[in-house]
């Protein structure tokens, strides 16, 4: 039924798994001896951050965020407006943030701000996507990648067009048709 929304699919489930794998390998090295919290984005990254967490033979903590700068478009509007807080406090801790997708930078640039404020130890973030070409903020960039993407307008495996297409098992390109019309 989805399905037929979709114009290509760009990752597979079996590439996102691998990614993920590969990732909790290296978050387990870079994290062993540290006190971290895991701060999931809301509700793209839920997904993902199950995945990443199953993944990672460490000791951690999870909290999640919910922030918004899409307000159900396709393009970020540049306003940041948080949802959901932290119920975790962070100061002296180890963040590890993580995306679904890093599109103009916005969104992390607000939260990354927003943790290094609160005094937390470190703030990195680990992202399942990232698209590089729509970068707005330059210097902003994941620390740990899954999969670089292109500069196109993608749902599914946590992404998402109004709240919809979520629950794909990979993710794809939705056709244009489904969003000018």
């Amino acid at each position: 039924m989805l399905e037929k929304d979709i114009e290509r699919v760009v990752i597979t489930r079996e590439e996102i798994q691998e990614a993920a794998v590969r990732l909790g390998k290296q978050l387990t090295e870079d994290y062993h001896d540290k006190d971290v919290l895991v701060v999931g984005i809301l509700r793209g990254a839920a997904l993902f951050m199950m995945d990443i967490i199953r993944e990672m033979d460490c000791y951690l903590e999870i909290d999640f965020m919910d922030v918004s700068s899409y307000h159900g478009g396709t393009s970020s509007s540049g306003e940041v407006k948080i949802i959901k807080d932290l119920d975790t406090a962070v100061e002296g801790r180890h963040i590890l943030i993580i995306e679904d997708i890093i599109d103009t930078g916005r969104t992390l640039r607000y939260i990354i701000d927003l943790l290094k404020y609160r005094k937390a130890a470190s703030v990195k973030v680990c992202t399942l996507t990232d698209k590089p070409e729509a970068r707005v903020e330059k210097d902003v960039y994941a620390d740990y990648v899954g999969i670089e993407v292109p500069n196109e307008f993608l749902v599914g495996y946590g992404l998402d067009y109004q709240q919809k297409y979520r629950n794909l098992p990979y993710i794809g390109v939705l056709k244009p048709e489904v969003y000018t019309s």
